[in-house]
């Protein structure tokens, strides 16, 4: 199966919340996600300084074969974006865990990441879906 970090978590969606030193919650899409999507071609970022509910749609992100939306995993306001994948957008499919990140989150209730699914969890849905 993919890869899947040990030190971050999932929704059941594909996206992933890792927790930051600083407090901050990075955003991606996991790699069984980028692999189910194909070649990456677009990723619609939200804007800094808007502010989404946990569950809310907030960017969407392009392949070859489909177009998905990419879920707030935590409520928040966007601190930072990843311009990168406005010329870039294959490092989500060479990278989806380090430089294919979409967004960060300054969190308004970090508490949520305790709703999310961790590693095993995660691998568990995605092998129920496979079924």
């Amino acid at each position: 199966m993919s890869n899947l970090p040990e030190n971050i978590k999932y929704l059941a969606s594909h996206e992933w919340a890792r927790l930051e030193e600083d407090g901050t919650v990075t955003v991606g899409i996991t790699d069984h996600a980028q692999d189910q999507l194909g070649d990456v071609v677009y990723v619609e970022v939200p804007e800094k300084g808007s502010e989404f509910a946990a569950g809310d749609e907030a960017s969407v992100v392009e392949s070859v074969k489909a177009a998905s939306d990419i879920y707030m995993p935590v409520s928040g306001e966007i601190i930072a974006v990843n311009d990168q994948l406005d010329t870039k957008p294959e490092l989500v499919n060479s990278d989806p865990y380090g430089d294919g990140w979409f967004f960060k989150i300054q969190p308004t209730d970090i508490t949520e990441l305790d709703n999310m699914l961790d590693s095993a969890g995660y691998q568990a849905t995605v092998d129920a879906d496979a079924e």
